[in-house]
């Protein structure tokens, strides 16, 4: 069963996943985490402990219904295992970018329209439901390609007119469905997130619900990678039998990380999470302080997926961190709202926050290239800078996995200019970046005519409003 992170009423897995966002604003958290032991998971597929874990969380659904959705879900992406370890020395990139969009959202959004099926099927649930979705480049692309022609499934996603790099947009705005809609804001991702909120609470006769990690159930299939992860260093005797190891991962909105959280609560051997950011730092300054702070300048940095500062998932962070009363977090999320801040001590030693500015990244894609010869994204390239902070900074020498969320070709400008090598055209940038690392270009990246539609802020509420009541009425 499942709760609001401000309330105590329980709902069922798939009344969970339709609805999203509680009623009250919080977010959904699980009333009892279980416990998975890893040695159960030692022999299955990436889509067969897929569906042994998302049983565990949502057990109204039998792993034999959840293995045919993933494993069709998983035929999409380009390798066989799904997810791929590179090791790097004393630490391995997780790439997370084999899926129809190129980064690690596919691993959650393929599964998540599959989910949504399921829940209707079980509640008998025949309206038509519009998937409301912001974006800071990656989910939204991963949402549409997720949610095409799904019967009886809409969706719209705002994402902030040029806070996305040129392929995460072109992969948004040359997608074709009659059931989605994308729409450029004059904001930022912040902006865009407030507002799908805003909409939420203040549309309840609408049938709505959520591609963001803000839904439990896109959430809850990025656990299985940290299982994955862990599973496969153990078989190929990289590290020995409930041996702990550390996890470095980019960080906007904190729900990849949070993945992690609930995976070390469900019992896999995890030492540390390392939590990196951009020069938006709020998270940082929050693991140095205990002071969560949104009061600050918005940054548009060459890692715009990160480009975040008001991270939902930490409200159920700190949920847990309060001890699971329902009355604190909804005073600390009002005081988030009314003040700009708030302080939470961090009662978990297991996490670190270290932020990467541009020029760091640049210098970290160029040297990861030259060490290893291996091309990373500056996403990637933030979290393998906050490794090196980390162990800089400590002395730990336990095995560490940095989570590789995106593929470089789909910021090639960025890292073309990490290997000094100037392009103002990603498309053509694509091209040069192929010849430079001598990597194939993925398939997906074939654009046909892009249509953007741009809105103002104060634009968004009605549009929405006409859009989704004509999803409605078909």
């Amino acid at each position: 069963m499942f709760h609001s992170t401000r309330g105590n009423k329980l709902v069922s897995s798939p009344e969970a996943i339709l609805n999203g966002l509680a009623s009250d604003g919080g977010l959904y958290v699980i009333d009892n985490i279980p416990k998975i032991d890893y040695h159960d998971l030692l022999d299955d597929s990436y889509a067969l402990m897929a569906s042994k874990i998302l049983n565990k969380l949502f057990p109204e659904f039998s792993i034999d219904e959840l293995l045919i959705e993933i494993e069709d879900a998983y035929s999409s992406f380009d390798i066989e295992n799904v997810v791929n370890l590179k090791e790097c020395d004393n630490s391995y990139f997780l790439e997370l970018f084999h899926g129809p969009t190129l980064a690690f959202k596919d691993l959650a959004l393929v599964v998540l329209p599959r989910l949504m099926k399921l829940s209707k099927k079980k509640l008998g649930y025949d309206k038509n439901i519009t998937i409301l979705t912001a974006t800071s480049g990656d989910t939204g692309g991963a949402a549409l390609n997720g949610f095409k022609n799904v019967e009886g499934i809409s969706i719209a996603v705002l994402y902030p007119n040029g806070g996305v790099s040129p392929v995460q947009e072109a992969q948004m705005c040359s997608f074709r469905a009659d059931n989605a809609v994308m729409y450029a804001v004059e904001g930022n991702f912040d902006d865009c997130q407030s507002m799908v909120k805003k909409f939420f609470l203040e549309h309840k006769d609408l049938n709505l619900s959520s591609a963001n990690s803000i839904n439990i159930a896109r959430l809850a299939p990025q656990i299985v990678y940290y299982f994955y992860s862990y599973i496969s260093l153990l078989k190929e005797n990289k590290i020995k039998e409930n041996e702990k190891i550390n996890f470095v991962v980019p960080t906007g909105n904190f729900g990849n990380i949070f993945a992690g959280f609930y995976a070390k609560m469900m019992g896999l051997p995890i030492n540390n999470l390392i939590c990196a950011s951009n020069k938006n730092n709020v998270l940082t300054d929050y693991f140095n302080t205990n002071k969560y702070n949104k009061n600050r300048e918005f940054y548009k940095t060459n890692s715009p997926s990160m480009d975040i500062i008001i991270s939902s998932n930490f409200e159920r962070f700190i949920y847990y961190g309060l001890n699971e009363n329902t009355s604190l977090v909804k005073n600390k999320m009002e005081l988030l709202a009314n003040n700009g801040e708030y302080e939470f001590n961090n009662p978990y030693d297991y996490f670190y926050g270290y932020s990467i500015d541009e020029k760091e990244t640049l210098n970290i894609i160029k040297e990861v290239y030259h060490k290893y010869n291996y091309c990373i994204d500056p996403h990637t390239a933030v979290a393998y800078g906050a490794y090196l902070e980390y162990i800089k900074n400590s002395s730990d020498n336990n095995k560490t996995v940095v989570l590789s969320t995106a593929s470089p070709f789909k910021f090639p400008n960025t890292v073309l200019e990490a290997l000094d090598i100037k392009c103002n055209d990603s498309l053509l940038g694509i091209k040069i970046l192929k010849e430079t690392i001598n990597m194939d270009i993925p398939k997906v990246l074939n654009y046909p005519e892009i249509k953007r539609e741009v809105l103002a802020l104060n634009e968004v509420n009605n549009k929405l409003e006409d859009v989704i009541k004509c999803f409605e009425s078909r």
